[in-house]
């Protein structure tokens, strides 16, 4: 019997819905996307509506063989790829592949990969979705028609190699934007005046003053502080009312993609890759599973619906580790936004029988720390509110007593925990704030505010709060202290990756599964940098953006892509289609792309500034190379007088690192740019030639790499003194005579080479090309030898090879096997800890 045809995306994915199916079925990943428009041409025929031509990915021609061969004898093919437009554009690229009148093609869906979900999948098959597919290819098609319609006419004006895309040119504007708004800000200068005050009892508390003859006050300066600390110094002070109230404070609903995004704190791209690790499965050996098993559901996703069958368990599980009073009368229900695509539910756990701690020996730290923090959430998200006492204590200071004209109103909040709710998940009390979740990886991000408004609102809550002594309406307090409090506003902050999420999120831009691409690309085409964990465009980025938003404001526009975006849920929802979407779009970029080519300003002719050569007195040119804007002499090639035009420093873990000046001369180190990126570069050049490498820190910034260390160890070649260097991946000792002599002192096993002992040579540590480490010969390239696992000096009690080798692997831990691959000698051995 013929087994039916499964095709997945990924290996990880084919294994874990594999031993679900049976002997029946043969699973096959096709490794993404198998057919794509060409990168040669355009591959889109505009004048006949907009059609694509395909063709096969070379990287995936094998693949597609091996489809192919698989296809031949079956009658069913299953297309299991992912619940989205992607995973729907897959599948019909495969059924242009593999289809034929023999076979039948079926589309899977499901929102988590366990037994359950597939089994139902595979009983309630339907056919491809056109409607989605038809969206995804309009996808494409405004993206390939604005990368390669645009990206011509900047290489004409600008350089060859430049880019600009549909989605990423619109986000690089909102870093753009950003930036020129932290440049025009003008702080201003404001104060805050705080009382100390006691009554009879402890204990005394301070209190912010928010009113002044009944109207808000704003103190501007020092001048105007001065005059009311003059006023209030012999001021009497009574308590006018207290007013106390019950709050609540709800849970957040279940996670979607772009609030996973922004809540953990990993970079977009790696929180991606980790949940896509926890959905396709991991391997729980030590819980009686056989096989890997999906963790969460589907992490792509815009929608906070639950299934029924979850709302169940989860529910169980609340009442058995809460209690029933943590436990509401019936199911939460939150309401997804307007524009959410409501097919897959929120991102939850697949079962609740697998919580956190008890995988987490299975899990790595960063997919434990994930994998807590969804299901904390989605636990909360169902159960009660957070309740607390309230109470707001409104204070009045009169300057002239019994006069009641010069009342100045004081205020103090106090909160007192009820009922801990929901927090009870994170082991929380009403009044502590979500980051305490947070140990060894994500946590609930209490994020600070966006705005100078929001952040003075939050500043004043936090000022005013405090533990509180039993206090009534009429009692007299005593004055302690007067502390006047001088402020400034503050530039709206840049970008994290978080916040610019959220950003896009907001506006509408692209969708949850291509925000990671979206940051990656900027970053990539060095259009914006990390600094402290922040984006800051280079250069480069803001020209580019400025011309583009000059040329096409009304393409780069948040407005105009969100109601793209609109357009394209109304094509998966039928209400419009693919040609007319793009007929749309096309006709006004037509227009723009002519205008562009006659006005967009001609970088390679460069742009004037008011700086003098300091060599022949002419005008400097700011030009745009090869590896980004620079000034240049407008006397070349009579004159070569050029000078980096980033001002960027590098920065340490904490961006407060200075650098060193230059080890030989004692010049000044800046920073340039050559063809493997920035670098540290004496400004003595070209009588002093010291460089020095940057490194990437934890935070997204650089930072300088440690100057080179001269040991007193010698060369054992040639006998020259011995360098400590900072490589390409990590530190490693040289010798100083580098290029002459080429020894590099690598780290002994303490096993002699079995090809070349007779010459002394030793099995060594090393790393290729790629960093991977191996072990050979410290004879090379004398001698061959190598090894890609680590040896150990001990004989072969069987053959008595004389070294084993360490091997270790997920079914049978740490092992040591022979150095001979004849014999079949294995015993496993524990990794022991030693302390001194």
């Amino acid at each position: 019997m013929a087994k039916a045809l499964v095709v997945v995306e990924s290996p990880a994915k084919a294994k874990t819905i594999n031993k679900y199916l049976g002997r029946d079925y043969k699973v096959i990943a096709s490794m993404g996307h198998i057919r794509d428009l060409p990168k040669s041409k355009l591959g889109v025929d505009i004048d006949h509506d907009f059609a694509e031509e395909y063709e096969s990915i070379a990287s995936r021609k094998k693949i597609i063989k091996e489809l192919k061969a698989a296809a031949k004898d079956a009658s069913d093919i299953y297309v299991a790829t992912d619940p989205d437009r992607e995973g729907e554009a897959i599948g019909w690229h495969l059924k242009h592949e593999l289809g034929g009148k023999r076979r039948k093609i079926h589309r899977l869906t499901f929102n988590e990969i366990t037994k359950k979900a597939v089994q139902y999948a595979l009983e309630h098959p339907r056919a491809i979705d056109e409607k989605m597919v038809e969206a995804q290819r309009a996808r494409r098609v405004l993206d390939r028609l604005v990368g390669y319609k645009i990206s011509p006419i900047l290489w004409d004006k600008v350089r060859r190699g430049l880019s600009a895309g549909r989605v990423q040119s619109v986000a690089l504007k909102l870093v753009r934007d950003r930036e020129r708004a932290i440049e025009e800000f003008v702080a201003e200068e404001y104060w805050h005046l705080f009382a100390r005050l006691a009554c009879n009892q402890p204990p005394e508390f301070d209190a912010k003053l928010v009113k002044s003859h009944g109207e808000n006050i704003k103190i501007g300066n020092e001048e105007q502080a001065k005059a009311v600390v003059a006023a209030l110094e012999r001021a009497s002070w009574v308590v006018s009312s207290v007013t106390t109230k019950e709050r609540k404070r709800h849970a957040a609903p279940p996670f979607i993609t772009s609030k996973l995004q922004q809540t953990a704190r990993f970079p977009v791209k790696k929180t991606m890759m980790l949940a896509q690790q926890l959905y396709e499965g991991v391997e729980l050996p030590g819980l009686g599973v056989d096989g890997p098993i999906g963790l969460i559901t589907y992490m792509r996703t815009d929608s906070v619906r639950v299934g029924d069958d979850a709302l169940v368990a989860v529910r169980e599980h609340i009442k058995a580790a809460f209690g029933d009073e943590y436990l509401p009368e019936k199911a939460n229900a939150y309401k997804s936004k307007a524009d959410a695509q409501d097919a897959h539910e929120a991102i939850r756990p697949t079962s609740m029988q697998y919580d956190p701690e008890t995988v987490r020996p299975y899990l790595t730290q960063d997919q434990y720390s994930l994998y807590r923090l969804i299901w904390n959430r989605f636990v909360a998200s169902q159960m009660p509110p957070a309740t607390f006492d309230e109470t707001t204590v409104d204070i009045t200071a009169n300057p002239s007593t019994g006069s009641g004209q010069g009342d100045y109103l004081f205020r103090v909040k106090g909160t007192v925990p009820k009922f801990a709710g929901w927090m009870a998940t994170y082991g929380l009390t009403p009044g502590e704030p979500e980051q305490k979740e947070q140990a060894s990886g994500p946590g609930e991000d209490v994020r600070a505010p966006e705005s100078t408004v929001e952040r003075e609102a939050e500043e004043e809550e936090s000022a005013v709060s405090g533990v509180l002594p039993p206090l009534a309406e009429g009692d007299r307090l005593e004055l302690k202290a007067l502390r006047p409090d001088q402020k400034f506003t503050q530039p709206p902050p840049r970008f994290s990756e978080a916040t610019l999420v959220k950003e896009l999120e907001e506006n509408g831009i692209g969708r949850p599964s291509t925000y990671a691409s979206i940051i990656s690309v900027l970053q990539d085409r060095d259009y914006v940098v990390k600094l402290e964990g922040r984006f800051k465009p280079t250069s480069l980025g803001v020209i580019i953006s400025d011309l583009l938003v000059k040329s096409f404001d009304d393409i780069i526009d948040v407005e105009y892509t969100r109601s793209l975006e609109e357009d394209l849920d109304k094509i998966e929802q039928g209400k419009t289609n693919y040609v007319k979407t793009l007929a749309g779009f096309y006709k006004k970029f037509k227009k723009d792309l002519a205008r562009a080519g006659k006005e967009m300003q001609n970088l390679k002719e460069g742009i004037k500034t008011d700086e003098i050569c300091d060599r022949c007195g002419l005008p400097m040119l700011i030009k745009v190379g090869r590896f980004g804007p620079f000034v240049a002499c407008s006397g070349y090639p009579d004159c070569t007088n050029t000078r980096e035009i980033e001002k960027q420093e590098p920065e340490s873990e904490t961006g407060e690192e200075e650098i060193e000046p230059c080890e030989n001369c004692g010049k000044p180190m800046v920073v340039k740019r050559g063809r493997f990126g920035q670098f540290l570069a004496c400004s003595g050049y070209p009588e002093c030639k010291t460089t020095r490498k940057l490194i990437a820190t934890k935070l997204g910034g650089l930072r300088a790499a440690k100057a080179d260390q001269i040991l007193d160890e010698k060369c054992p070649r040639c006998g020259s003194n011995l360098v400590l260097k900072q490589g390409r991946f990590g530190e490693f000792t040289a010798c100083t005579k580098y290029p002459e002599c080429r020894y590099i002192k690598h780290k002994t096993t303490g096993v002699r080479c079995p090809k070349d002992a007779d010459r002394g040579g030793e099995v060594v540590e090393r790393k290729s090309r790629r960093g991977k480490m191996f072990f050979g010969c410290s004879n090379y390239p004398d001698c061959d030898f190598v090894l890609w696992n680590r040896p150990v000096n001990e004989k072969c009690p069987k053959c008595s090879t004389p070294f084993l080798v360490e091997k270790t692997t997920k079914k049978h831990g740490r092992q040591l096997l022979c150095g001979n691959e004849d014999c079949d000698y294995a015993r496993s051995e524990e990794l022991v800890e030693t302390t001194a």
